[in-house]
């Protein structure tokens, strides 16, 4: 019984830069396994499997799922900052600089008395 192939491409983007690596896989081969053969790991050392998540077609998956023909695996960069984090000292600075409640944190009431 052969193996069925599927044609797949991984990809890694820097800010400036995108790299497409095309290539054929048995339908057997995890997302790991792809990337592994695909040599993107080779031009772009910097990729740990361990920190970095993978995705196909912007969703999520584990290095163990399996694609299917056409598939678009993706690595991510980490992110470098916490989106909840930006978003906490954003609303602290507005506290501060009168231009949210103060109680509430949400945008001032205009019909709200202040004492």
């Amino acid at each position: 019984m052969s193996d069925k192939m599927l044609h797949v491409e991984v990809m890694y983007a820097l800010p400036d830069e995108q790299h497409v690596f095309e290539v054929i896989v048995t339908h057997t081969m995890h997302v790991g396994d792809i990337i592994y053969n695909s040599g993107v790991l080779d031009v772009y050392p910097e990729i740990d499997l361990a920190k970095n998540k993978v995705g196909v077609f912007s969703r999520v998956v584990k290095l163990d799922a399996l694609v299917h023909d056409g598939d678009r695996i993706e690595i991510y960069r980490p992110s470098l900052a916490d989106p909840k984090e930006i978003r906490r000292r954003r609303a602290e600075c507005a506290k501060l600089e009168g231009r949210a409640d103060p109680v509430m944190g949400g945008e001032m009431n205009p019909q709200r008395k202040l004492k």
